[in-house]
């Protein structure tokens, strides 16, 4: 078979894959009553089963694994056996989580251990194992941040729709046909998980879903810096609503002296849906970033390479303006709304 024909394979099947599992999770989750309940930190109305995000991780383990395979000789092998089995333990923990909340210990630990691994993988075909500890802060913040930032009906499932993809332009145009596959392999996942999930919700994605999520978002990352270093750039363009929302968030929390590790709704996503923003709305909001202002950018970023650098830091300090330009806006209109 030609690349391009594995790649649609994998697509199909982790589509299907994702599609049926989460239609199986609908039932479990009602069954074993894992029901997330609405509550004044939590942005739904309605009691909704979690843990759908269990297709994504079917339907990706598959079908990135799959497209990994057309890495080159001496990389696909450790590359997919460390894929599959950090995937696994970030799931596991995941899944367990769902069932009955766990401490933050145990999941940290797990979170680490699989990112170092793959971590090490990638530094391995670098100039030195040391870039192996900047790729564990990258990976185990990943997977911290989409878990914050799955709080409203489609929105992570949709991002990872998005920057997946893009990414798996990236790799197709980079000459990468295993990273482009892992790319569209986890976007038709997504998409499978997404079509139950988009609003209103008939299921979340639940802690199984959103940190592997994240430390998917990861693997593609880094296997294009990896490849071609300043594919790097374009990458991090194509997370940058997500990246800026969660982590400025959580540093205004941190200095105001918050228990930042508890949850709550200060993400500018959660105070637009505060403001009376439906949950379609809010993901159209950043659907717009993403068309708009990454993918000309990133696309910019790949073809001239010199300017990559300037042109991420610039989307990252233009999504810093709106960032701060949507929580102003959605103070001054709670203000007029409280006002004699």
């Amino acid at each position: 078979m030609s690349p391009g024909s594995v790649i649609a394979t994998c697509a199909i099947v982790a589509f299907v894959l994702s599609f049926a599992t989460v239609r199986m999770a609908i039932g479990y989750a009602h069954r074993k009553g894992m029901l997330d309940a609405p509550g004044r930190r939590r942005s739904h109305t309605m009691p909704t089963p979690r843990g759908g995000g269990i297709g994504i991780v079917v339907g990706s383990l598959v079908g990135m694994s799959a497209a990994l395979l057309l890495l080159p000789p001496f990389q696909e092998g450790m590359t997919v056996a460390t894929f599959a089995v950090a995937t696994i333990a970030v799931a596991a923990i995941g899944w367990l989580d769902d069932h009955g909340s766990l401490p933050i210990r145990p999941r940290l630990a797990i979170q680490l251990a699989a990112t170092l691994a793959f971590a090490l993988v990638l530094a391995v075909g670098t100039s030195s194992l040391l870039w192996a500890l900047p790729l564990l802060l990258a990976g185990v913040w990943s997977i911290n941040l989409h878990n914050f930032m799955d709080g409203i009906d489609g929105l992570a499932a949709q991002q990872s729709m998005f920057a997946s993809a893009g990414m798996a332009v990236l790799g197709w145009f980079a000459g990468a046909p295993g990273i482009a596959g892992a790319g569209i392999a986890l976007a038709a996942a997504a998409t499978g998980f997404w079509w139950f999930n988009r609003s209103p919700a008939r299921i979340f994605m639940g802690d199984v879903g959103s940190g592997t999520l994240g430390f998917f978002v990861f693997v593609l990352t880094g296997l294009l810096w990896a490849w071609r270093t300043e594919l790097l750039w374009p990458a991090l363009i194509l997370s940058s609503a997500f990246v800026i929302d969660a982590t400025l968030t959580l540093l205004v929390r941190m200095l105001r002296g918050s228990r930042w590790y508890t949850p709550h709704r200060e993400h500018l996503y959660q105070w637009l849906v505060r403001q009376g923003a439906s949950h379609a709305r809010v993901a159209r909001v950043y659907f717009a970033w993403n068309v708009l202002v990454c993918v000309p950018v990133a696309w910019i970023a790949s073809r001239w390479p010199g300017a990559a650098p300037a042109l991420c830091v610039a989307t990252y300090l233009l999504a810093t303006v709106v960032w701060r330009g949507g929580k102003q806006w959605c103070l001054h209109r709670r203000i007029r709304h409280v006002s004699p």
